[in-house]
């Protein structure tokens, strides 16, 4: 089942919440920055400690925080309502990739213990969980994603010059959302996908099967290990992990993507950052506890490139990211833009030759 197969009720209420979380990105977040830009007589507090109580204070503040978090979770509501009943995944008889599935594997209490994203009961729990987030996955970019432009343009812009990569490593994959499109980019090289999930791992195998790629999929832990050989990969990458990773976790995956890594080879983690704006950076920590992501603010206030460093990478540096399909920006710098935005970047680095 997907979101074109859905009837007139579904589609109406996707619709609504999709309206409101538009509104709430373009219209309340407006009023509640020019509502502390009057409060302060337009000398805001450059420092986002500083800036919290002023904006907290502010009218419009209230329904900015209720509906952030009320309207994730109509979202979520709304499709595990459109997508009630839908069928098990059904896995290829005869495929080109292949799928490994780990029984014995113990999920980390920090993945288990969140609703991560308030999607009730995580991803990780059924086939109607893979589903659900597969569709929300599209609704929560405030319906930018439908088509995962997001995805296409972290792989031409992050990863678009890698020449005849032999092997591509994609980490915390989900159901397959940025690793088909390496893939596709590079229909040479083997590209592996790695994820907690096995109900999002059995949606990516079933998809890219679907497309006719050839991808290898496995179920393991990439904050410990993947199971993956030493010094292989060319390319690792990671989209929308490693803010849900609590210290030791995020410091683990540094630590095996330099594993994997070839001299040479390249890392580049899509996640956040903060902006130096301080209402932003504000709204990006309170963005965290107001969607179930506990590790969101501790990840971006930590010194990642250092991390990346102590980990063995060479030439570490953030860079902005542009959701709206420009992609990798040349500079840690956005875009002026009115509505709220997710703060996009990219951390990228090299294994020493």
């Amino acid at each position: 089942m997907s979101a074109t197969t859905l009837d007139h009720a579904a589609r109406a209420d996707l619709d609504f919440v999709l309206t409101w979380r538009r509104r709430w990105a373009d219209r309340i977040w407006p009023v509640l920055v020019e509502q502390t830009d009057v409060a302060t007589e337009g000398n805001r507090p450059a420092d986002r400690k500083a800036v919290t109580p002023v904006a907290q204070a502010q009218p419009v503040y209230p329904w900015f925080a209720w509906s952030e978090r009320a309207s994730q979770k109509a979202l979520w509501r709304a499709v595990s309502d459109a997508l009630e009943g839908a069928p098990a995944i059904e896995l290829p008889k005869d495929p080109i990739g292949s799928l490994t599935l780990d029984p014995e594997l113990k999920l980390p209490e920090w993945y288990t213990d969140w609703d991560i994203h308030v999607q009730p009961g995580g991803i990780w729990r059924a086939d109607a969980s893979a589903h659900v987030y597969e569709l929300g996955a599209k609704l929560v970019m405030l319906g930018g994603n439908d088509d995962y432009t997001f995805h296409r343009a972290f792989t031409e812009t992050c990863a678009g010059d890698l020449g005849a990569p032999a092997r591509i490593v994609d980490l915390g994959c989900g159901f397959g959302k940025s690793t088909w499109p390496f893939k596709r980019a590079y229909p040479d090289a083997e590209v592996i996908g790695v994820d907690l999930a096995a109900p999002c791992l059995r949606m990516a195998h079933a998809k890219t099967e679907a497309l006719g790629l050839a991808v290898h999929y496995r179920q393991a832990d990439a904050t410990v290990n993947t199971g993956l050989e030493a010094g292989t990969a060319d390319f690792v990458a990671s989209t929308m992990v490693i803010h849900e990773l609590p210290q030791p976790a995020l410091r683990g995956i540094f630590a095996e993507a330099a594993r994997l890594l070839k001299p040479g080879g390249r890392l580049a983690f899509l996640d956040f950052h903060f902006m130096g704006d301080p209402m932003r950076d504000l709204a990006a920590v309170e963005h965290g506890a107001r969607n179930n992501e506990p590790f969101m603010p501790g990840m971006m206030a930590s010194d990642t490139v250092a991390m990346a460093r102590e980990a063995g990478f060479a030439h570490a540096a953030w860079t902005a990211f542009d959701e709206r399909g420009a992609g990798r920006l040349p500079e840690l710098a956005w875009p002026k833009r009115r509505e709220w935005h997710f703060p996009w970047a990219v951390l990228e680095a090299e294994m020493p030759k």
